[in-house]
């Protein structure tokens, strides 16, 4: 149990089960099987085992040289998720679930997916263990996102394109729940981030903290100390919540949250839940969410496919309340300009979601000053933006060479 974990299920006024009642059962019976699976040594030990034979567990904690000099101020340092296996953080989580559903009986996986990362190492977890895998994936994110598409059919999957809604990540997750509700007895939902009613929220917290206990283990032993502040990017909230966790109880680390701005707070075409949004229902939990003046959901918006989400884990919607998160958004101007950035300083290309907290790093990194340090998680690489990215820069800069 973290800090925020107020009672079962809760953080605060955030979490809890808000699900059709045929699926109550099926949520009792995954609480069931996550309690003892999180205490079996060789659950534990097997997913430990295919994170580092399968995903190439532990990821680098590197110092990006040119982008301090370039910010200048504090050290930044990268948490390279990127390296892990399909190319984000989104493994850590498939892994145990998949391997949890395995000991459950369940014979079918279906998943949602957003920028694709999910959906990919979802299908490619399931390709290893010989499970047949579903992907519900809004149409607007089959187009812009379409290597992640080819990748997931290359490991078996069957893609689902949701035609209604804004065709995006929320309408995948209502069509993913749908296709639960009918097939409850064999299939096992795999939930992409810290968002879903009780278990999900906490289940993918405990799969993805693996992030920010080895950075923390690894920076006490490369600099002999904490970082000053960890920046990391909030769409549904599963990346940050993987590197925050282990640094919650060190209140003097900064944890710094930057959301989806779209195009400004002020136009409403945004991903900014924590920024903007009010007490809601989305998805089976309760937290804070995008929602009109009516109280109907909002669409969200972002360049990003992974950060274009009405809502936000409860956890973190909790965390913002007691003032634990520093909650900032960048706008998608911003995250292409710092895609960028990284790409021509480290040789790097970052995921345009990770792209946003590299925007808000050089506030920070100038903020703290020399001497300091600041760690963003870089949550995933950038391969499956490129062709939307380019697009993207063209359009805002006609004749630019990129």
């Amino acid at each position: 149990m973290t800090p925020a974990e107020t009672v079962h299920g809760r953080f605060g006024p955030y979490g809890g089960r808000y699900v059709p009642e045929t699926l109550i059962p099926a949520l009792e019976e995954l609480e069931k099987a996550w309690a003892e699976a999180r205490v079996d040594r060789g659950f534990l030990d097997a997913v430990v085992t295919d994170l580092r034979d399968f995903g190439g567990r532990p990821t680098p904690l590197m110092l990006a040289e040119r982008l301090t000099a370039k910010f200048g101020g504090a050290e930044v340092w990268l948490k390279r998720e990127d390296l892990l296996h399909t190319g984000a953080h989104k493994l850590n989580n498939t892994v145990g679930q998949v391997r949890l559903a395995l000991r459950m009986g369940k014979s079918r996986i279906i998943a949602e997916t957003g920028a694709g990362q999910h959906g990919v190492a979802t299908a490619a977890t399931c390709a290893r263990f010989g499970l047949p895998c579903e992907v519900f994936m809004g149409a607007e994110d089959v187009r812009r996102q379409s290597p992640n598409v080819q990748r997931m059919r290359l490991f078996g999957a069957t893609i689902r394109a949701v035609e209604t809604g804004s065709r995006t990540l929320k309408d995948a997750m209502n069509e993913a729940i749908r296709a639960w509700v009918t097939h409850v007895r064999d299939t096992f939902y795999v939930i992409g981030s810290v968002a879903g009613p009780h278990p999900y929220p906490t289940l993918v917290r405990e799969l993805q903290r693996v992030i920010g206990e080895e950075a923390r283990a690894q920076c006490l032993q490369r600099f002999d100390a904490l970082p000053d502040a960890v920046v990391a990017c909030v769409g549904g909230g599963s990346n940050a919540l993987g590197v925050f966790t282990a640094f919650l109880p060190d209140t003097a680390v900064r944890l710094v949250a930057v959301e989806a701005g779209g195009e400004g707070l002020a136009t409403g075409k945004h991903g900014a839940s924590l920024s903007a949004g009010r007490f809601g229902v989305l998805h089976g939990s309760a937290s804070s969410v995008l929602q009109t003046d009516d109280g109907q959901v909002a669409e969200a918006h972002s360049v990003s496919a992974g950060l274009d989400y009405p809502g936000v884990g409860p956890e973190l919607a909790y965390l913002r309340d007691v003032g634990r998160l520093d909650v900032r958004t960048a706008t998608d101007d911003e995250a292409l300009e710092a895609f960028q950035e990284c790409c021509a300083l480290e040789g790097i290309l970052p995921a345009l979601e990770t792209s946003h907290a590299l925007a808000r790093a050089r506030d920070v990194a100038r903020e703290l000053g020399t001497g300091k340090r600041v760690l963003v998680n870089l949550s995933g690489r950038g391969d499956k933006d490129l062709g939307h990215a380019l697009a993207e820069i063209a359009r805002r800069r006609p004749g630019a060479t990129t």
